[in-house]
This record gives C-alpha cells, structure tokens and sequence, in this order.
C-alpha cells in the first residue's frame, strides 16, 4: 500500500509540474533541435559533407588533439577580447561564415544572422547564394559585413553583384576558391535537392539565375555546373582588384605553398577553409592545416580559420596555432532554425563566454598573450616543448 501511495504522488508531482524546455547549454545541443525542425532535404543540406564524410568528423576530431599547457598564479580579474580584422574593430574574434540559404532555416533566414552579429559587435559574411540580398541585409541595421563571392562565368553578373555589395556597405570580399565543381554531396543527391519554391538566390533575382531547377541528382550540382566558373585561376584575384577597392579574403586554402601564391596575387587575407568538408573528402581539418598556412605567409597577412569550431576551446587551440580569428558556420544554422535570431545571438554568447574562460584558465588577459606554447599537439614529443 505504501509503495502504491508513494508511486502515486511521484505521478501526481510528474503531472502538476510543467514540463520545462531544455536549457540549451552548448552550441552543439542545437543541430539535434534542427534535425527534428527541419524537413529531411534541408537539414540533410546543411549537416552533410562530401562522399565518406571523413573530413567531416576530422575537421571536428582534430581539435581534440590538441591539449592545453596553461599558465597559473596570473591575475586575469580583466579579460580583453577584442582584435582589429583588416582595419575593423570587434568584440571578439569568432565571426559569421557565409552560410547559403538562410530562409531554409527560418523565414528570417539571413536578416535575423545579421542583427545578431551586428548585436555581438562581430562581422557577418553573406553568401553569393543567400536568400536575401545585399541590400536587404544593409537594411537591417548597421554592422560590419564581408560578402563572400562565387565567380560565375558572366563577369559581367561577377562585377554587378561586386559593386552592389560594394554600394551596399560591405568592407570585404571573400573569394571562394575550392568550388570549380560542387563536391560530391550523397545526401543531396538521395534527396533530389533544390531550393524550395517560395524561395530564390536572391542576389541574382532577375538575371534569370535566381531559380535552381530540379535534376535527376543533387539541383544545386547541376546549378554550379551551369554557372560557376570553372576557369578561375590566379590571375582573376588580381582582376578583382580592379573591379573594387575592397580587400579581398581567399578563401578555401589549405596549402603553404598556395597561401605565398595569394599574397603575390595581392590578397589582404587567407581563409583556411576546407568548405565545412563540402568538397574534397579526405582533405585535412583545417586546425590541422593552419599551421603551415601561418608559417608559409610570415605574417604578411591575417590568417583565419573556417571549420569545425564548436567551444570556446576551439576558438583559443586556432589562435594559438597562429589564427587571426575564426568563423563559424553551421550552428549559426542550427540556432537560427532553432530559435531564430535569439538562438544565432546566444550561440555567438556561449562561444564568446567560453573562449574567455578559457583564456582566464589559461593564464592569457588578451589575445596576444595566446602563443603557440599553451598547446601541444599530438605528435609533438617532449624534446619540442620550450624549455624551462
């Protein structure tokens, strides 16, 4: 009898007690919240990578090579985050990747990653293949935002669009570079992919390029087939320069020999970026290929780092490799598709109150205090560590 009453009351308790919302604590809680929103074609576009997928994970496993050698007995009462990207002042240096299609995710879509950027004191990059254009994102307020650019093969869209963005108030272009042809998506291909009908690329609304048509495989291949292309070389960096006065990011390298080639070629900045494992399977993570990119540019440039990044952790481990700073990418989707604006504002939060605690743990009071020796890295042995 008293085990019958005491099961009753737990049921009654159980029942009289609202059910409360899980309490999102991290960034990566957020992809699950996604997955169960989001139709299958569009969460399976955002989450999947190339082929086996292997440099999916890698780009997440890398990080937990890499160790910390902190530093104690340091007052770090005061933490500075701040740092200056090509010129622009931040509050922090984790920024918005460009992310295409952002209304997939929430009908705000790219309006909502653009006020919470812009509310973080961080940059925001938009994507060429955006569903709002750069004159709808300038529209939402002020912020400091780079466009990232697919070259197509009518410069004369390539130009157009540049200048728009240019008029629009963006500071920066960020080339993307490993994209001649669209990696080969498995995902996308099962699910027949292709932009939803109530959306458009809206940059090129009106160009007769703005649609994405259904094919027997992946639309989106079949779109990048048509229209990117696939002559991109060298020399077209330097045929931007001409075309406008802003800095150009190239983004999309993971070689020290090809990062000495874009500084000869005039850019203002590197992006290490293995396009979120979109391309080419079994290429490096990109924390893994950082270093040799740092080294190979001698600090003619900034050097930043795309992929992977889910903790404050994350954030420290590139900086102490030699990046400039980090972009993230898929939890501004997750959170956006989640929770809309309010979930790409706290992921922005969480990132940023991990990073600073754990530059308070690791004994660094501003960024540049975040050298190489508060890591160690996997296959490093004793005989490299500096010495006492």
């Amino acid at each position: 009898m008293i085990a019958f009453v005491t099961a009753t009351l737990h049921l009654f308790r159980e029942l009289s007690i609202p059910i409360k919302k899980m309490e999102i604590t991290n960034v990566t809680e957020y992809e699950a919240i996604a997955k169960e929103k989001l139709p299958k074609m569009v969460y399976d576009y955002y989450a999947s990578g190339a082929e086996d997928q292997w440099t999916l994970q890698e780009n997440r496993n890398a990080f937990a090579r890499i160790l910390f050698r902190p530093r104690i007995l340091i007052d770090v009462s005061k933490i500075d985050m701040t740092t200056t990207v090509l010129g622009f002042k931040i509050s922090m240096p984790i920024m918005v990747a460009p992310t295409a299609m952002q209304k997939m995710a929430h009908p705000e879509g790219e309006y909502a990653t653009a006020r919470a950027a812009s509310a973080a004191g961080t940059i925001m990059t938009l994507s060429s293949w955006a569903t709002s254009s750069v004159e709808e994102v300038a529209s939402t307020g002020p912020g400091i935002r780079f466009f990232q650019l697919y070259v197509y093969k009518n410069r004369k869209v390539v130009e157009q669009l540049v200048r728009r963005a240019e008029k629009a108030g963006f500071k920066a272009i960020a080339l993307t570079v490993d994209t001649p042809r669209l990696g080969r998506r498995e995902s996308d291909i099962k699910n027949r992919f292709t932009l939803p009908p109530n959306l458009t690329l809206k940059n090129f609304e009106g160009l007769d390029l703005g649609k994405m048509d259904e094919a027997n495989d992946s639309g989106l291949a079949s779109y990048v087939a048509g229209q990117i292309d696939r002559t991109l070389s060298w020399k077209d960096v330097q045929w931007l320069q001409t075309i406008t006065s802003m800095p150009i990011l190239v983004k999309g390298v993971l070689t020290g020999e090809d990062a000495r080639i874009a500084i000869q070629a005039g850019a203002a900045g590197i992006i290490v970026s293995n396009h979120g494992a979109r391309q080419l399977d079994y290429v490096p993570a990109t924390i893994s290929a950082l270093e040799e990119v740092v080294k190979a540019t001698q600090g003619r440039v900034p050097v930043f780092l795309d992929g992977g990044v889910r903790r404050g952790t994350d954030v420290f481990k590139a900086l102490a490799l030699g990046a400039s700073g980090i972009f993230i990418g898929r939890p501004v989707v997750f959170s956006l598709a989640a929770e809309g604006e309010a979930g790409v504002r706290k992921v922005l939060q969480m990132l940023r109150d991990e990073f600073e605690l754990t530059m308070a743990l690791s004994g660094c009071r501003s960024l540049s205090e975040i050298t190489r020796n508060h890591i160690i890295t996997e296959w490093e042995t004793p005989r490299h560590l500096p010495k006492l």
